[in-house]
């Protein structure tokens, strides 16, 4: 979801706190655009040369976002992100073919939980194209800075990743895409535009693009790159109150496939369409509150993933 349309956007000179709240629980399993159950994913794997596939049970996260961002003048602005990731994931482990209710016993049930300091971004923006000051690019970087780790086949650690805290993979790495950081620099780059379309309704349209420039997990064996990360949103604000502002986003998301031996490649990839219904309101002359909820209505996903029926965000945006 887009967070700066969500509140906005401004050529105000100074600094901007933003706290928000996303809680996303995966709990769906899906391939392409529909259902899936555990005995497809064993007996119509996504990889055939594995014999049988991973049964995921679930995956709940919440994500505590806390941004900063300072305009130094109309133009010119820089954005600081600092996420705190909450994920707990279940899972039935990888069972070969063919497929058995009691491979999705509860006792076959592996969990980790995963807390802590996820990749921080930096992003610089560039609003000084039009005496309107309403058309934007923006240029960036994904620190390294969460805990990032996977297992070898032999079963050495490389990183710190998260084990499983349960089951019958105690001990066993949580893969390296569902730690709190991917180990990747990545390269951010981006685009916006707004503009009033009449008295009461603004308009926005976004777009960014993000790629790993550089990995930690770069051996032979023992790497892992996340795929490429595209989005693309756009919505009207319903501005007639001063004090609400009632919005409507449509929020496109497309990921290309994680990379290396720490990857589940077939499984990674794919595009999501979200239809976002929210609302912003001024609690005082600086500070504001929005909320938003995501409603799914297209997927093509790559292999077999969890997916989410609904998302939800919350948060509090404070001009100083």
């Amino acid at each position: 979801m887009s967070t700066d349309a969500a509140t906005g956007y401004s050529t105000a000179s100074g600094w901007r706190i933003n706290v928000d709240y996303t809680y996303i629980d995966q709990s769906q399993l899906r391939h392409g655009g529909s259902k899936a159950s555990p005995e497809q994913v064993v007996d119509q794997p996504s990889d055939p040369s594995l014999g049988g596939g991973e049964i995921e049970k679930g995956t709940t996260n919440r994500y505590i976002n806390i941004g900063a961002t300072y305009r130094f003048n109309a133009d010119w602005g820089v954005s600081l992100v600092v996420p705190y990731v909450i994920r707990d994931h279940d899972t039935y482990g990888t069972q070969l073919a063919p497929y058995t209710p009691g491979e999705s016993a509860p006792d076959q049930i592996s969990g980790a939980h995963v807390a802590g300091i996820g990749d921080v971004k930096v992003i610089g923006s560039y609003q000084g194209f039009l005496p309107t000051h309403n058309f934007g690019i923006q240029f960036g970087v994904k620190l390294p800075t969460g805990n990032y780790g996977g297992q070898t086949g032999d079963g050495a650690f490389v990183g710190q990743p998260v084990t499983f805290h349960s089951g019958p993979g105690l001990g066993q790495s949580l893969d390296s895409s569902l730690q709190a950081g991917t180990g990747s620099t990545d390269l951010i780059v981006g685009a916006y535009y707004f503009q009033p379309v009449s008295q009461n309704f603004d308009m926005f349209v976004n777009g960014q693009f993000q790629a790993a420039v550089s990995e930690k997990m770069d051996r032979p064996g023992a790497n892992f790159r996340p795929g490429n990360l595209a989005s693309a949103s756009f919505g009207l604000r319903y501005e007639a109150h001063a004090d609400w502002v009632p919005q409507l986003q449509v929020n496109v998301f497309h990921r290309s496939a994680d990379q290396g031996a720490f990857a589940d490649t077939p499984d990674t990839a794919g595009t999501v369409v979200y239809l976002s219904p929210g609302i912003s309101a001024s609690l005082t002359r600086n500070l504001q509150f929005y909320a938003f909820v995501q409603l799914p209505v297209y997927s093509h996903l790559q292999g077999y993933q969890l997916f989410p029926r609904w998302t939800g965000t919350v948060g509090l945006s404070m001009q100083l």
